[in-house]
């Protein structure tokens, strides 16, 4: 069983930043492909970002392109999700997903994912 903890939600004004972590307990965190996703009040899951097990490729949901930076520390078994130019918007309960086994790409459908974190609240106010 594997158990995926994030941290560093918090509340932030717009315009601010906000550096997620998700840290992992996978014996071979190098096989997993990781992603990140929101749920926000009232609205169903959605994707955000997205890394490769090698984190050579990464892939951004339009909402957060430009604003948000996926990467992953293989030795830490970590990976992070740093938000900037944060809106009203982006305001959701932000949940890390692992994908074991995968191929070197990146997974934006969550149905795909095998584990999940319990999520960490971001709560951006203008």
């Amino acid at each position: 069983q594997v158990q995926l903890v994030e941290s560093g939600g918090g509340l932030v004004q717009a315009g601010g930043s906000l550096i997620l972590s998700c840290a992992a307990s996978a014996r071979t965190f190098t096989n997993y492909a990781m992603g990140w996703f929101r749920q926000s009040l009232g609205k169903e899951r959605e994707f955000v970002a997205a890394i490769s097990y090698s984190g050579y490729n990464k892939y951004y949901q339009d909402p957060v392109k430009g604003r948000c930076t996926i990467s992953r520390d293989n030795a830490k078994n970590t990976v992070y999700l740093q938000m900037n130019s944060l809106k009203p918007e982006d305001t959701a309960v932000y949940y890390c997903a692992g994908l074991q086994n995968a191929y070197n790409r990146t997974y934006s459908d969550s149905y795909k994912y095998d584990y999940w974190g319990q999520g960490t609240q971001d709560t951006v106010f203008s």
